[in-house]
């Protein structure tokens, strides 16, 4: 999603838009996103989007009509109300969720009661200052910059009048068709097939409650952690990754029984990302846990079918695809384009560097709910422990070792440029063997690559690397922050 600038415009990006609550992400903003989208849907040439050609995607008429979720950030249900009754006002038949929910929730409410549009109010993993919305198109997934860039066209000048009618906006249930579709997606015949414990930490996001509630039914032991609404998370980013983790480690290490039978499991802010800790607290990152489950998919289930991975994820899912006879399909970073595969080739697997992955079968959609039962039953139906599952991922398919840097700089673009229109032949010392610039840049070396990536909605570049160890990595990454910084 891309921010708002200070002065207040809306702008939307790959799923939306998010800012700054009371600066840029205002009621009068949200209002003008809703006068947008109700105008977007009742554009005759709205039916001439590609996506309805090309990616094969359902085209419902406005009277179709929109479904809003929200998260557990402040004010969203507030915002998701607002945003409501002005769609009302315009003549768009909608409806609200009637609680928090997860944003897989939402994209799945949209093709199941086959919506013209859904709207989620979330800004994800960010910090708590932010709130944003995320476009999901009829297909149950992120709208891509064709539909949002279409909705940004209708946006007016000044925000439009509250409705004064009065008029209530129905209200729904989302979260139980969710879970009832999740239902169906398990094997609990798997899931129990040995003795299991989970740790599952939601980080206060809008997911929490439904892992525990799959798991409580089964019958498997659990214990929920970060699991009330908490507008300001804990103090921390609700995003998956390590640093941000430390109460799931210090709950697992604290656990003793049954340790060796243990997985924690984290979802985000609103639930479309995964991560995972082993039995002994260590972090399970995404590609680790993108190896596994596509692992288990094709030597536990049999699944065959196209994988899909971003620019930036490990090399270790492409040896992995060769060592199985796979295709793999190399998308750019945002999962609008994980979500154009997935809709018009046979996909088995999609996913990213973050922890969005989606599976055949059901929405075109990350969802952290669903993934982290599948985690659950790989554990349930192995020998060994997550952690010698995951050392065994690396002697059959060789070492990984991953990192993501990202350091503050308003000239990101620059150092991109740079490295795109003059490519050097050598990098820290290394021979550059190949240079691609399928989204930013990336330096390919002998057994290791370096790519960069300037943030499109924060004055941040990103650097990521793999190498054999961690020697390398530091190498690599300390030459990149030099680099950067000499531009």
């Amino acid at each position: 999603m891309k921010r708002a600038d200070a002065d207040g415009a809306v702008k939307f990006g790959t799923d939306g838009w998010r800012g700054i609550i009371a600066r840029e992400f205002t009621f009068d903003n949200v209002g003008r996103a809703a006068s947008a989208l109700a105008d977007y849907l009742r554009d005759d040439r709205r039916a001439e989007n590609s996506i309805y050609t090309d990616w094969n995607a359902p085209f419902r008429s406005a009277d179709r009509g929109a479904i809003v979720g929200y998260d557990t950030r402040f004010l969203s249900e507030e915002f998701a109300l607002h945003f409501a009754e002005i769609l009302q006002d315009r003549g768009i038949p909608v409806s609200v969720s009637d609680r928090f929910v997860p944003t897989p929730a939402l994209s799945y409410a949209v093709a199941d009661r086959s919506t013209a549009v859904g709207i989620m109010f979330t800004s994800s993993h960010n910090p708590a200052l932010y709130n944003g919305l995320k476009v999901k198109a009829e297909y149950g997934g992120s709208a891509p910059e064709s539909v949002t860039s279409q909705i940004e066209a209708h946006l007016p000048d000044h925000p439009p009048v509250p409705p004064s009618s009065g008029d209530s906006v129905p209200r729904v249930d989302l979260r139980t068709p969710y879970l009832n579709r999740i239902r169906k997606l398990i094997d609990r015949d798997r899931l129990t097939s040995s003795p299991i414990r989970v740790v599952v930490d939601s980080m206060y996001g809008s997911a929490q409650g439904c892992v525990a509630e799959l798991l409580r039914e089964i019958g498997i032991p659990f214990v929920q952690i970060r699991s009330t609404r908490d507008v300001l998370f804990g103090g921390k980013k609700p995003e998956p990754l390590e640093e941000n983790l430390v109460p799931l480690r210090a709950v697992i290490r604290s656990t003793k029984r049954d340790h060796r039978r243990l997985i924690g499991v984290v979802t985000d802010g609103d639930g479309d990302r995964i991560s995972a800790m082993d039995e002994a607290g260590r972090f399970v990152d995404a590609h680790r846990t993108y190896a596994l489950i596509l692992r288990y998919l094709v030597e536990e289930r049999g699944w065959r079918g196209a994988v899909v991975v971003s620019f930036n994820l490990s090399d270790l899912i492409r040896r992995m695809c060769d060592a199985y006879d796979l295709p793999i399909v190399e998308i750019p970073i945002g999962f609008k384009h994980a979500v154009q595969q997935i809709l018009t080739r046979d996909v088995m697997i999609a996913g990213e560097e973050s922890g969005s992955i989606a599976l055949r079968g059901h929405i075109p959609e990350r969802d952290g709910v669903l993934l982290s039962m599948l985690l659950a039953e790989i554990l349930a139906v192995s020998d060994a422990p997550l952690s010698r599952m995951v050392e065994t991922l690396h002697e059959r398919f060789g070492p990984q070792v991953y990192r993501r840097c990202d350091i503050e700089i308003e000239r990101r673009r620059e150092v991109v440029e740079a490295l795109r229109s003059s490519p050097p032949d050598r990098f820290a010392g290394r021979p550059v063997r190949a240079v691609e610039t399928l989204d930013g840049v990336k330096l390919r070396f002998d057994d290791a690559w370096l790519l960069f990536r300037a943030s499109g909605t924060e004055p941040i570049l990103r650097m990521y690397s793999e190498a054999r160890t961690e020697q390398e990595i530091d190498a690599l990454l300390d030459a990149a922050r030099t680099f950067a910084q000499g531009v």
